[in-house]
């Protein structure tokens, strides 16, 4: 999970993608230090059992996989760089790389990233602590693929457009991003449901990308996950205009 707003860090080897493969220390604001300790703190409790993780499913998120399948081809060149963002425990990642893409998961719970790096030896370059809301400069406007599965859908409200603005940055300028969300109708009040999570409706979900400079490149998914009871979700990609 990604929250903070600021990060100081020491510095840090370069992985072959340029990103950092030593370990940051982001250093949340007051405001919001608690909210991602939070996050930091359910990993850490979990001791290595990923069932006490309530996101964690320890396979790559199977909304990810099917755009991969179906769209990614078409868009995305083999061997581009991808970023995960809010990586969690890192399948989403090793699922890009599985597939030929230079891919980096970052997220803000050092907990999150040191158990990626235990589960993945092979990969630990590619697991990386950093904050969604204040990316290293390095980062920015780098990647061909931006992957936020349930990130936005866990910040508190009022942080949603930073985020949406924040993944917009990391895409270079011919980039792709796809957001993966809890999905509502529009006339479903936010404060009906007890976040986090809280779903958000496609416009809003299309409504914060367009204000960060993005547009779809079709009409967002609305669909029944494969859980149970299954979960609605949204799924939607995103170019510069």
């Amino acid at each position: 999970m990604m929250i903070s707003n600021s990060v100081t860090a020491e510095p840090v080897q370069r992985d072959r993608s340029g990103t950092a493969a030593a370990v940051l220390e982001p250093r949340p604001s007051p405001a919001v230090a608690g909210y991602a300790a939070s996050f930091d703190e359910v990993y850490r409790a979990a001791d290595g059992d990923s069932a006490r993780v309530p996101w964690a499913d320890e396979r790559a998120n199977p909304a990810l996989v099917s755009w991969l399948n179906a769209e990614a081809p078409g868009r995305i060149r083999p061997g581009a760089r991808a970023v995960v963002v809010g990586a969690g425990l890192g399948d989403d990642v090793v699922e890009l790389l599985g597939r030929g893409y230079d891919a980096t998961g970052f997220d803000v719970s050092p907990a999150a990233v040191e158990w990626s790096r235990r589960r993945f030896p092979e990969h630990a370059e590619n697991f990386v602590v950093a904050d969604l809301l204040a990316p290293p400069a390095r980062m920015r406007r780098r990647f061909d693929l931006v992957v936020d599965a349930y990130t936005i859908q866990s910040l508190p409200i009022a942080l949603r457009a930073d985020a949406a603005a924040a993944i917009a940055s990391l895409c270079c300028p011919r980039g792709t991003a796809v957001c993966i969300a809890r999905g509502r109708d529009d006339g479903q009040p936010l404060d009906s449901f007890k976040g986090p999570p809280w779903p958000l409706s496609a416009r809003e979900l299309v409504s914060l990308f367009e204000s960060a400079g993005m547009h779809p490149v079709r009409e967002a998914d609305d669909f029944l996950d494969d859980e149970t009871p299954p979960v609605r979700r949204l799924r939607a990609a995103f170019v510069h205009r």
